[in-house]
Parts: C-alpha cells; structure tokens; sequence
C-alpha cells in the first residue's frame, strides 16, 4: 500500500467509523419499513449457492434512498433546514429526499432529468416537493441544481457524493449483517458510489471476511473506469436502461471507499436486465427497476458454489409503460416470442395448411400478416409473417424444424417488440 493510500484509508477510518453507522441505523429505523431477506429457491438452484434478496423495492417510496436523505437531513442545523432543501435525483433519491423534508418540516426542490419515468416525478410531487425538470442525464440535473443553491441559498443534498448520506444507506448492510451473520458476498448496484461506499465499509468493519461486489450497466461504467484510471474520470456518455445508475462522474469522496472496501466490480448488458426482470416477476412476484435488477442479473456471473449471497435490490420504481416494453422484450430474448417467414402460393386452404401445423406443434398464433405483393408472381409466392408464442428455445426450434420439414423454407424476422417486427 503506498502512502498516498494509507492517509486515503486512515481518512475513511474517521468519516465513517461503526459509530457513526450505529447512530444512522437508529434515526432511520424510525422512518424506513422493514426488509426482511427474501431466499431465492429459482436462483439458488441455478447458481448452486444460497441467494438471497434484500427487498429494498418494497421500501417506502420504493427504494433505498430514503434511509441516506432522512440521515443527511436529520444532520443538519435549525438554519440549514429553514433555508429549504435542493437535490438532483433520476428519481429514488428525489423521492426520499421529498419524503424526508416532509417529516422534517422542510421545503424541497428537486431537480429530476426530463428522461425521468412520469411516474417517478408525480411521486415526487406527491410528498410536497417542488419539482424542475432539466436535462437529459443526472449530471446535466445535477448542474442546474447546484446553480438554483448558489442563487436561492438552498441548503444542497447530494444524492451520493456526502459521506452522510452513504452512511444512511449503509444501514442496508447493518441488517444484513443482522439476519444472516454469515453471509459470503454482498452484491450492490453502483451509480455514483453511495450505496455501494456505505454497505462495503460497514460489511467490512463487521466482517472484513464478508466479498462485496459493486455491480454497473455496462453503458455507465464510471467507477470501474475510475478505478482502472487510479482516479475519478468523467465518461463523455451513459447509455443505459438502468436510468438510476445513469451517472457519468462517480462520487469523489466515496472513491477512496470504493478503492479500499470493494472487492470487484462487475458490469451488466441492458438485455440482461431484460431477462432479469422476467425473472423477478415470474419466480419472486416481484417488481424490481432495473437499477435494481444488476444484482440480480450479476448473480449468474460469479464463479463461486455453495456460498450465501445477498443481492440488493435497490429500487422498484418503475411505469407500467416501460414495464411493458421490458416484458415485451423479455419474451423475445427468451425465445417465448419470435417472427417467422414463410413463402407459399396463393391459393385457397394453404394459410390453413399453416395453422393447423402450429396448432400441431401448440405454436401459439399472437399476430399475421398476408403480403400477396412480395412477388409479381403470386402464384409463386405469397409472404406470411407469423408472430408466435412459444416455450422458449427448444420449443421455437421445433416448431421451425417443423415448418421445414412441410416445405416452407422459414425464416426468423428480427422482433422489436411482440406487436412490431
């Protein structure tokens, strides 16, 4: 370890000592709802470990975020709360932060990306906070946020980069720690740092044996990049599904944290989200974000048997309308839906011919199109393109196999959703 490590490491020591983490683990306690540890049989049985969930989605306003607002907030003087609250938040952390002026008695406003899910910015609204709409990343959020403090004397809450608030939401890891005491590895979703900063420096004050594993989107890496660089950087772009981990610059006081207490970083590709999030629903009854779904996604990428994993699912604020895209999607890249074409003459009896074939093979028919234009000779071919649902792989392959067999020569039309192709 050089120097320069040893005065990073003896700082973090002092900003977030167990006593600290003791006292935001009493304040929010008074305010969070309890999250008791969900034991996944369908993903224990595929990764031949003991998972679990910590349900953070069923948290109230529906993600972890209020534990850190309502510490920060009940951290500050009479003077700075009269001054009224601002922050930047995709979401989860407007919503806390709202949540928590509230009980406090405090005025918020809170500065939300205009990519922001609708349902998120009502939420927020709902609470009382005063809502402005700005940008179309986090940081472009978080910019204009800093400008209305600085113009109005609004006292700023950073939504990670605050050793306060990190210790809030390191209360995660104390309950963890709690309830399964001999837990192995912590996966958690990494955005700027904060979550990830306070639930790896308490784990490892507890139990320093204790693996914690921050998870990204691949196509918002910044704290893994930041830790290959040695120092934070700044991406040029995010693109990502996971709009609460959208941030280009990670937290510059919770990167030494990061560097001393996380053991790996692994990073996630939005279909693996995709596919979570059918997961989730179908096996757990569970509607997670897809923030929250990198844990769950990770989970298939560590190489490791019989140990016992908790996956943070850190938020479940998601529209109905993304939803149904994200379900849409979900059935086609698990091969449950998928478009085919065929080529047959024009004549009466053969789309019949067709569907009594997949009625045979229990294909289920979601949507046709007859193209009698797709030769000049229509007798030679008329072009149907069938939408189907099926099984999943094996079953899509047999139904194919059967089309061939009958002559039709099929072929796979790329899907963008179940109802367009």
């Amino acid at each position: 370890m050089t120097e320069e490590s040893r005065e990073e490491a003896l700082a973090c020591a002092e900003a977030l000592t167990l006593e600290k983490f003791e006292e935001a683990t009493e304040a929010v306690g008074r305010v969070i709802s309890e999250t008791k540890l969900v034991y996944s049989e369908h993903f224990s049985n595929i990764t031949g470990n003991r998972v679990y969930f910590k349900p953070e989605n069923m948290q109230y306003t529906g993600a972890y975020k209020v534990r850190g607002a309502f510490y920060k907030i009940s951290t500050l003087s009479g003077e700075e709360r009269s001054r009224g609250l601002i922050t930047a938040s995709a979401g989860n952390h407007a919503q806390g932060v709202a949540y928590a002026a509230k009980l406090a008695g405090c005025k918020a406003v809170i500065v939300m990306p205009t990519t922001t899910p609708l349902m998120k910015v009502n939420r927020t609204r709902s609470y009382g906070a005063e809502v402005a709409l700005c940008g179309d990343v986090f940081d472009e959020a978080l910019a204009r946020a800093n400008e209305l403090a600085a113009e109005h004397g609004y006292t700023f809450i950073h939504p990670f980069n605050d050793l306060d608030v990190a210790a809030g939401q390191g209360t995660i890891a104390m309950e963890i720690i709690k309830e399964l005491p001999t837990v192995d590895y912590i996966l958690v979703p990494i955005g700027g740092g904060g979550l990830c900063t306070g639930v790896s420096v308490l784990a490892k004050l507890l139990n320093p044996k204790i693996r914690v594993i921050g998870v990204e989107p691949a196509g918002a890496n910044c704290m893994q990049e930041s830790l290959r660089a040695g120092k934070v950087v700044t991406l040029p772009t995010v693109n990502t599904i996971a709009d609460g981990t959208a941030v280009k610059t990670p937290g510059d006081r919770l990167f030494p944290y990061i560097r001393e207490n996380v053991d790996d970083i692994i990073t996630i590709e939005d279909s693996e989200l995709i596919v979570a999030f059918l997961d989730m629903v179908e096996n757990h009854k569970m509607i997670v974000e897809n923030s929250g779904l990198l844990t769950v996604a990770a989970l298939k990428h560590l190489d490791v048997r019989k140990k016992k994993i908790v996956s943070i699912l850190s938020g479940g604020n998601m529209d109905v309308i993304t939803m149904a895209s994200i379900v849409q999607h979900g059935l086609i890249e698990r091969d449950r839906v998928f478009t085919v074409s065929v080529l047959l003459p024009d004549k009466p009896g053969e789309l019949a011919k067709v569907s009594t074939l997949l009625a045979q093979e229990q294909g289920n028919v979601i949507r046709l199109e007859h193209n009698q234009f797709v030769s000049i000779n229509r007798n030679a071919a008329v072009e149907l393109r069938i939408t189907i649902e099926a099984f999943g792989t094996d079953h899509k392959n047999t139904i194919m196999d059967a089309l061939e067999r009958a002559g039709y020569r099929p072929r796979l039309v790329k899907s963008k959703g179940i109802y367009e192709v």
